[in-house]
């Protein structure tokens, strides 16, 4: 792995995205090593350095290849906001490192849900990730343009939920017959219609840094969010 190389590149990426304290906070505390001066000519800004410091101490520490990686990663993500995390994993990939060493227990916990395919197509690289806001976007984005396309409408969001799981409405989810399967329909299209106002409609207008989702709120709304694919996918479109 060359470790100079992605020590000069990461201080480029992180320079602008976190301060010194930040990037010495976390070498101290997640790398947990001696750090040592590299000089580099290349180098000009001190929180580039910085960050170039910490990563070529860690290149020497006595450590085997698989907790260096770890760390190194742990290290990027602590200081990377999630605009750039995609930048970093890239290059981390290309040079010998794989990011996803760090993420086998949120695969793990990921996999064991049992999700929907599409939760899985739209969300679980972010979750990987630690990105589990936009993974609960992406996942209620997905849910509210595929209601829109099996029932071929053109409303949107919590509108589009009430319309077309109504009792009227062209989604079915039974025949309405008893008692029973009425609270069902209504049911799901409470739920549907609570998740574009609880959880897409947030997302989308309110910035993350505002609107915080932790990893177990991720599991369990993508758990919600996969029940109601699976109840849209043993729907019938009856057209009006």
């Amino acid at each position: 792995m060359n470790n100079k190389f992605i020590g000069v590149q990461l201080g480029d990426i992180l320079k602008n995205c976190t301060s010194l304290n930040e990037i010495e906070r976390a070498g101290n505390s997640i790398l947990d090593i001696k750090k040592d001066s590299f000089p580099n000519s290349a180098i000009t800004a001190q929180r580039a350095q910085a960050v170039y410091d910490w990563i070529m101490s860690l290149s020497r520490a006595n450590l085997t290849e698989d907790e260096r990686n770890k760390k190194l990663v742990k290290f990027c993500f602590e200081l990377a906001p999630d605009p750039v995390k995609g930048s970093i994993i890239e290059l981390l990939e290309k040079n010998g490192c794989p990011y996803n060493i760090l993420y086998h227990d949120s695969l793990d916990e990921f996999y064991q849900r049992a999700y929907h395919e599409e939760i899985h197509k739209h969300s679980k690289k972010l979750f990987v990730q630690g990105n589990y806001f936009h993974a609960v976007f992406e996942a209620s984005k997905a849910y509210n343009n595929m209601v829109k396309e099996k029932s071929v409408s053109d409303k949107d969001g919590e509108a589009l939920m009430m319309n077309v799981f109504s009792p009227n409405g062209v989604l079915k989810l039974n025949t309405g017959q008893t008692e029973s399967e009425r609270n069902v329909q209504e049911g799901i299209k409470f739920l549907s219609s609570g998740l574009m106002r609880a959880v897409r409609n947030p997302t989308a207008h309110e910035p993350a840094v505002n609107w915080p989702i932790n990893k177990q709120d991720c599991l369990d709304l993508l758990s919600m969010i996969s029940f109601l694919f699976r109840k849209l996918d043993t729907s019938i479109t009856f057209p009006i």
